[in-house]
């Protein structure tokens, strides 16, 4: 039987999607006997040690989270404050909600983490605290410091995410100018017991990077924000008390984020609870289901976009080729986070424009698919996760009249996608575990 690119590709992410759903992954990483003992990990608590049981965080998928604990330790939980994404939240009994605005924070959310801090700054050794993280947390929490304006950094983010800043860079600038990221969460909390419940959404799954870490040791430093800036000619571009701070912090006459022998850390846990692997996996099983020979190629793929698409499809016309370095019909999945350097002034996300870059490279092959989605659903300041293209795509938009080059240097692939109506569109999806990339080449 011909095999149904299209199909086969949506389906194939959508199990990626379903793998990373942040209820189950909570639920499945927390056992709870129903009366005293809670396991996590290798890790028992007993609950009936605590006064009361709180709830913080932030990030896409808190509210799921939220309700997988409400579930589960029902009446328990004292209270709680978590912020989420707008149109990410749910009806929660027990914990407050706040929405909030992301990538570019606002002030919903700055008001929500003055809210979350003077919660946790009021607990003591006989408090028990769970801190639900995942992607978004970083922009969702965005305190600064004192001497810092929510302009301030807001200005500072814009200025990181257009000059193609990893996640890794924007974040040690993030938490150096903030209240609550690098550690700082833990430092409030302390002396209560704070468990961390994360969804990794950065490569490598590295705890001091997702959301900033603000539960984990800060490893950056000063020194670090400064190389980052000086990197992307910055230093003139962002504001001046931002620069004021991070000098002054170079110069030692503001405190460091807290770093690995802070004994804050020594009542403070995180549990990565669901990540891409997770992901990965699924959709690998999936594609096999569908006849696939199927390989990963990288979960550690990140870099300029449109260099990465390149790369891609160079993997499939080898396939095509030679049937290296898997045999048709393939399956090549990727995952990572991918950067823009943004030179027009069109719409679009870093998936976007990998599919759109990928399409160029690949028109008039016959028989391949190419999706690219962020698992949260949503792809830049877009309404759409990605998009699926194939090798009559760009045959499809010249009928159309669209230049698919054109768009691609305006930085304008979701007009190019919603012309030909081959938007990835799932809606919030509560979670969120970097991007997800499978291209299928179909027997011959």
């Amino acid at each position: 039987m011909k095999q149904n690119l299209r199909h086969d590709i949506r389906k194939i992410f959508d199990a990626g999607l379903q793998a990373a759903d942040p209820r189950e992954s909570v639920k499945h990483a927390l056992r709870y006997d129903g009366k005293d003992t809670l396991h996590i990990g290798d890790q028992e608590y007993n609950v009936r040690n605590f006064r009361r049981i709180l709830i913080v965080g932030a990030g896409k998928a808190a509210a799921p989270m939220a309700d997988a604990l409400e579930e589960m330790l029902g009446s328990m939980i004292a209270t709680g404050t978590i912020i989420t994404k707008y149109g990410h939240g749910l009806p929660l009994k027990i914990v407050s909600l706040i929405e909030a605005g992301h990538p570019v924070p606002d002030d919903a959310g700055l008001a929500g983490t003055r809210t979350m801090l003077s919660l946790i700054e009021d607990t003591d050794e006989k408090d028990l605290i769970f801190c639900l993280i995942s992607g978004g947390g970083s922009a969702l929490m965005p305190l600064p410091v004192a001497g810092i304006s929510l302009e301030d950094k807001q200005k500072t983010t814009q200025e990181l995410l257009a000059c193609g800043a990893t996640i890794h860079e924007i974040n040690a600038i993030r938490k150096h100018i903030s209240s609550i990221k690098g550690g700082k969460l833990a430092e409030a909390a302390y002396p209560g017991t704070l468990i961390a419940l994360i969804l990794s959404d950065v490569i490598g799954d590295n705890l001091d990077v997702i959301a900033s870490g603000p539960t984990v040791p800060d490893m950056s430093t000063y020194a670090d924000c400064i190389a980052i800036l000086k990197k992307y000619n910055l230093t003139d571009k962002i504001p001046r008390f931002v620069m004021h701070h991070i000098r002054d912090g170079l110069k030692g006459s503001v405190a460091e984020t807290p770093k690995p022998d802070d004994p804050i850390f020594e009542k403070s846990s995180a549990y990565i609870v669901g990540s891409l692997s997770h992901s990965i996996a699924a959709a690998k099983e999936q594609a096999k289901e569908l006849g696939y020979n199927t390989m990963l190629l990288s979960s550690y793929v990140e870099g300029e976009t449109k260099d990465v698409a390149k790369v891609h499809a160079a993997v499939i016309k080898e396939i095509v080729k030679s049937g290296n370095p898997v045999a048709r019909p393939a399956c090549i999945i990727s995952g990572g986070e991918t950067t823009v350097t943004i030179r027009g002034n069109g719409l679009g996300g870093r998936n976007l424009e990998f599919v759109l870059a990928a399409s160029l490279d690949i028109d008039g092959i016959d028989r391949v698919a190419v999706l690219s989605g962020g698992t949260d659903g949503t792809d830049g300041p877009t309404d759409a996760a990605g998009a699926i293209a194939d090798g009559k795509t760009m045959e499809r938009a010249r009928e159309r009249g669209f230049n698919g080059a054109d768009y691609l240097a305006n930085n304008d692939s979701y007009h190019f996608f919603e012309g030909l109506d081959d938007l990835l569109i799932t809606g919030p999806t509560m979670t969120n575990v970097m991007d997800l990339r499978i291209i299928l080449v179909g027997a011959e």
